[in-house]
């Protein structure tokens, strides 16, 4: 089924249809031009609500998957990233103005790597309006076009704004851009990371699939509005879906989700509430080490909070080959790829800011009974690639002819530490042990971790270090030697690990903090393979 564009020639005939007086019309379509009986007064036309999408979700799932269309001008398909990055949405004919409220909404073009056309709709006091292209909405800079563009183009996407940063500017807020992927902001951030409405055998078995937001309604705010909400339809070969998304622009900008699903056959791994981002090197992962600048990443770890009350931290890598980590749990409290730190002389970099970029914390609302987080990290060699994706995959079958829904929220924040009241990993580090204090050489396929330990009550303990102790253990490897010192530069502990194992064994690492009983920090968790 291919869903329809507004093409602008349909909107002329009907303004054309429009500019003749009733009677005449119907004359004009009556034998011997006798009017008829004028017509019954038209029935109100409902709402446009949540549930509408659903019903299209529903009925579309019933029919065979058809792709969207993909027939651009050359002129397009053909563009560079610079040609693309000119083609802007004129600022003065931003949409959403019209009920006087904070936010705008901008449109993007077509073109380069983003030839998915999709419908996008305003609703306004509950009628749902297509919005029709026009060359006139877009500033197309130095392009040039041999023929002018088709009337019924479409758009690629669309981005909201708000004065996030500063009360007499529009920034943008969130945008939806190519496949299912989505992104947005908090005060004081950069982009990085992403979001996407539903992953589809990511990583096997199977072959991956990537559905597509085919049409997006969004609501008009009022002049009081302290949020945007917009509802969007899914479609690709193994299922539909329906998904509302709520927006609260803030110092943490909040994105309630709710999907409605429907699979239209068995799918092998859904995995639901999916983030994307780059690692490339850091302080734990050097193999790429040959820039000026000391890290490149938009996240730096995958933190779990499991249904147990237990933190868990697993830095990311950049592995040699595809590596896919699970944590299972029967009802995570939450997960997100964030991005710890924030020193900009750890990055170097004064155009794309790594330090600015922010994390995403997704908290589970609604279907998310019996499951595991998963983590995918795919080799890179260079920053222009999203090689890393955590999501949630629930342990039940998913079977053609259910009906699943899921509700999130997800939190784009900076301060992730506020997040749990406990200490947490800062830096990662490797190396090799040095010498013993006999003078006896460390094994040659050992191993030492170093891992920075902050926040929480861990300051407190810094006069009297022998009140806090290490504790770690390993699987498939040997643990040597350990030993824990205060930190007063991260006004918490740094603890070592050396550890030996069996080369191409790969044994999985944990270390946590604490006093006495208690838990003073989260658990580190990392995968070592032994060469």
């Amino acid at each position: 089924m291919r869903l329809p564009t507004f093409a602008r020639r349909d909107a002329l005939k009907l303004l054309a249809a429009a500019s003749l007086s009733w009677p005449a019309l119907a004359q004009a379509q009556q034998p011997g031009g006798q009017p008829p009986a004028a017509p019954a007064s038209p029935q109100p036309q409902s709402r446009f609500v949540y549930d509408d999408v659903v019903r299209r979700a529903r009925d579309l799932a019933a029919l065979p998957y058809e792709a969207p269309r993909n027939d651009l001008p050359a002129s397009l398909t053909g563009m560079n990233f610079d040609q693309y990055r000119d083609l802007r949405f004129r600022p003065d004919r931003s949409l959403l103005q019209q009920g006087g409220g904070p936010f705008r909404m901008q449109m993007f073009h077509l073109g380069f790597i983003y030839r998915t056309p999709v419908v996008v709709n305003v609703i306004r006091e509950g009628i749902a309006t297509p919005i029709p292209y026009a060359a006139a909405l877009f500033d197309y800079g130095r392009n040039r076009f041999e023929r002018p563009l088709p009337v019924d183009l479409g758009f690629a996407g669309f981005r909201i704004h708000h004065p996030l940063n500063d009360p007499r500017v529009h920034d943008e807020l969130i945008s939806f851009l190519g496949a299912s992927y989505f992104r947005f902001l908090g005060r004081g951030q950069k982009y990085g990371l992403s979001a996407r409405g539903i992953a589809v055998n990511t990583a096997g078995p199977g072959q991956e699939e990537f559905p597509v937001f085919r049409e997006f309604w969004v609501e008009t705010p009022s002049a009081e509005a302290q949020s945007c909400q917009i509802y969007a339809l899914l479609d690709g070969e193994s299922l539909t879906g329906a998904f509302r998304f709520t927006v609260f622009p803030a110092q943490e900008t909040v994105l309630d989700v709710h999907c409605t699903l429907f699979p239209r056959r068995a799918i092998p791994k859904l995995g639901v509430a999916p983030l994307t981002s780059m690692f490339f090197y850091a302080e734990n992962d050097r193999r790429f080490f040959d820039d000026y600048r000391p890290e490149l990443h938009d996240s730096d770890g995958l933190l779990i909070h499991s249904d147990t009350g237990e933190w868990l931290w697993r830095p990311l890598r950049n592995p040699r080959q595809v590596e896919v980590s699970q944590f299972a749990d029967r009802q995570v409290r939450g997960f997100g790829l964030m991005q710890r730190d924030r020193i900009f002389e750890h990055y170097q970099d004064l155009d794309l800011n790594y330090e600015l970029r922010p994390s995403y914390w997704v908290e589970p609302r609604e279907g998310f009974a019996d499951g595991r987080v998963e983590l995918v990290e795919i080799p890179t060699t260079d920053e222009t690639n999203d090689n890393i994706v955590a999501y949630w995959v629930p342990n039940r079958a998913v079977d053609q002819g259910q009906t699943l829904t899921f509700a999130y929220r997800v939190v784009s924040t900076m301060t992730e530490g506020r997040l749990h009241p406990g200490g947490f990993a800062l830096n990662t580090f490797r190396t090799k042990p040095i010498a013993l204090g006999s003078g006896e050489q460390a094994p040659s396929n050992a191993t030492r971790f170093i891992v920075d330990f902050v926040g929480g009550d861990l300051e407190y303990h810094l006069n009297h270090p022998d009140t806090v102790q290490v504790v770690p253990s390993a699987t498939n490897a040997r643990i040597t030697r350990t030993f824990l010192i205060p930190n007063p530069q991260t006004r918490g502990f740094r603890a070592g690990i050396d550890v030996v194992g069996e080369a191409g064994q790969t044994a999985d690492l944990r270390a946590f903090l604490r006093t006495g009983t208690k838990a003073l920090t989260e658990t580190w968790t990392f995968p070592w393979k032994v060469e």
